[in-house]
């Protein structure tokens, strides 16, 4: 058990909010913040109906595995917490968390190169290795105003379906997966595949999409990394943070 404060963390629940928390960080690295808004959640292994989201009015820097909310699927703050929810926070991750068991974290985002690809009528077009991840893989949903009507999460499920991306018409981009690594992983090669689209059509140059049985051949491909690349990855991209680089230094 750890304990913060008055309160007691399982090691699980422990794990997961150093990984939450270095998600916020990772992202305010990339760039990838919206001011306070925007989100990323996770589940805690083994606890039903709950999630864990960041404090309503701190920047992605200034989350930590302390501060982080613990909120059940109908946003009651579950303990202690200083801080409140951002609404549309609680409307998709909640209805996204409450329909898909098998969803352990979902990163959604407002970053230009997310909302700019979710502007065009065909959305992410495979003209990347990076974008080739996705084909046929992306749900999309339409844009209905800012996310605080609960009648929304019907739609919001529908249109996710089976799928672990979507992009937000007009809005941003969401990923999700089993951890927060995959989560995070899949919305960094979005992302990627966002910056290439772009750049590669400002040139106003014909440009070559690979056929469809390459796309699909390279979705068969990744397909085989599974969890333990992206685990692999997300190891890698923690040592990008100073704190995490503190605590190895401590360590020797």
């Amino acid at each position: 058990m750890r304990r913060f404060s008055n309160t007691y963390f399982s090691a699980e629940e422990w794990q997961v909010r150093c990984d939450l928390a270095a998600s916020y960080h990772l992202a305010a690295l990339f760039g990838w913040t919206d001011l306070i808004y925007t989100h990323i959640s996770a589940r805690i292994p083994g606890e039903q109906g709950c999630f864990l989201i960041n404090p309503f009015g701190l920047h992605f820097h200034e989350v930590t595995p302390e501060n982080l909310v613990k909120i059940t699927l109908d946003g009651e703050v579950i303990g202690h917490s200083d801080y409140g929810i951002n609404p549309a926070g609680l409307t998709v991750h909640s209805a996204i968390h409450a329909a898909r068991s098998d969803i352990g974290a979902i990163v959604h985002l407002h970053t230009v190169t997310g909302m700019a690809v979710a502007a065009l009528q065909d959305g992410l077009l495979p003209l990347s290795q990076h974008a080739c991840h996705f084909y046929g893989k992306i749900a999309y949903h339409d844009y209905e105003g800012i996310a605080v009507y609960g009648d929304e999460k019907k739609r919001l499920v529908e249109d996710l379906g089976d799928k672990d991306v979507m992009i937000l018409r007009n809005h941003g981009f969401l990923t999700a997966g089993k951890t927060v690594a995959e989560a995070f992983s899949a919305m960094y090669t979005l992302e990627k595949a966002a910056h290439v689209q772009i750049t590669t059509l400002s040139m106003g140059c014909p440009v070559t999409v690979p056929p469809p049985v390459v796309c699909e051949q390279v979705v068969k491909d990744t397909g085989k990394r599974g969890i333990k690349e992206a685990a692999i990855e997300w190891e890698a991209l923690k040592r990008l943070l100073p704190s995490h680089q503190s605590s190895q230094r401590m360590r020797h």
